[in-house]
């Protein structure tokens, strides 16, 4: 008997087993992002990398998969030894890190409870885009791949669904091979100067790209000219970053631009994933349990970003902090009152706004060149 992968078969056995081979590929991501398995069968994962980083391989309890990654990011010094294995009741099976070009194995029986059984690497900021699901259920069925919650935004669509990795792209010229054009807006994981292990670096239409950090959800920083160099990264050196090949124009603070409800209290934020809305990811996350949708895209003419917000139930008053470093920075809100540097708005306001942000280096620098 065989079961269909999504383009790829997995071979159950006389015995009634299941062996299924996943591959760790360029651009942190798994080559099969689901499958499907009966309850109580005997399930081998063949788990090879075939990428120039290391990474781990865990199956989590449904819907615990960005628990076991944040509990991961908290082991900090303790996290090599430990393989980036937080212990945890969530997680269910586990390979621990395997090095480029190497092997490993997990057996395990599935689950007799139906359901959608998260893999995920945990090693520091893969989780938040290196993850797939494991369905368990009586007749082997799966939800359509273009709606699956379950598998990275940027797989669900045809012409990505089976490809092995996101693109790594130079604006200017250092392009590397890929299994689909790399023409803006794309996105790639991957490890950033003066940002968290959870850096998510986004190339833009106009020469323009960003770093978020899904870690503390915010823009960190955002340049012009080239996209990134991932030369020392794809060498396999240890505590590599991937480097700029452009001018950082715009850096935010290391605050959170936004404040929800009582702006003397902290607030907390959550990484909650991100869809792609033409090609643009759009940031879900919480603050102070509110959930924010952020949009970022280019200026029409180049010369800054607009941050598109939805907070569609605020419970308080809204605040946007400009606190950019750059003093070159203009802002400018579609809905509230600036009031010090600081945009206010009412709930019903914030359901729907956007802050654009020109930075005049640019619009100098574009007047130098004419």
């Amino acid at each position: 008997m065989v079961l269909f992968l999504d383009g790829i078969y997995a071979q159950q056995t006389n015995n009634g087993s299941v062996n299924i081979s996943i591959n760790a590929v360029s651009g942190m991501q798994f080559d099969i992002v689901r499958f499907s398995v009966k309850p109580g069968v005997k399930v081998r994962i063949a788990f090879t990398n075939a990428d120039d980083m290391s990474h781990n391989f865990l199956i989590t309890k449904p819907g615990a998969r960005l628990d076991v990654v944040n509990e991961a990011l908290k082991l900090e010094e303790k996290g090599p030894m430990m393989n980036y294995i937080p212990k945890s009741a969530s997680v269910l099976w586990s390979i621990p890190v395997v090095s480029a070009n190497q092997s490993a194995a997990v057996e395990f029986t599935s689950p007799t409870e139906p359901g959608a059984y998260p893999y995920v690497c945990t090693f520091p900021g893969h989780g938040f885009i290196m993850y797939g699901v494991m369905y368990v259920s009586n007749n082997n069925t799966m939800p359509d791949l273009k709606t699956d919650p379950n598998i990275p935004p940027a797989r669900r669509e045809d012409k990505t669904a089976a490809v092995a990795a996101t693109p790594s792209h130079d604006a200017k010229g250092h392009n590397i091979d890929h299994p689909y054009d790399n023409i803006p807006p794309f996105l790639y994981r991957i490890f950033m100067d003066d940002s968290g292990p959870a850096s998510i670096a986004v190339s833009l239409p106009k020469d323009l790209s960003y770093c978020w950090d899904a870690g503390s959800c915010q823009l960190r920083y955002a340049w012009s000219g080239g996209f990134l160099d991932n030369t020392a990264i794809w060498k396999g050196h240890v505590d590599a970053n991937a480097k700029i090949l452009g001018i950082i124009f715009y850096r935010e603070s290391w605050e959170h631009p936004l404040v929800i409800g009582n702006p003397n209290e902290n607030q907390v934020v959550e990484f909650k994933g991100y869809s792609l809305i033409n090609k643009f990811p759009e940031f879900h996350y919480t603050v102070n349990g509110n959930d924010v949708y952020e949009l970022i895209t280019p200026k029409e003419d180049g010369k800054g970003l607009v941050r598109s917000f939805r907070i569609p139930n605020a419970r308080g008053t809204v605040w946007f902090l400009s606190r950019s470093v750059n003093g070159s920075v203009v802002y400018e809100s579609t809905a509230g009152d600036w009031v010090e540097k600081k945009l206010k708005l009412m709930p019903e306001q914030a359901r729907k706004f956007s802050v654009t942000m020109t930075n005049y280096s640019l619009v100098f620098n574009t007047r130098k060149k004419k």
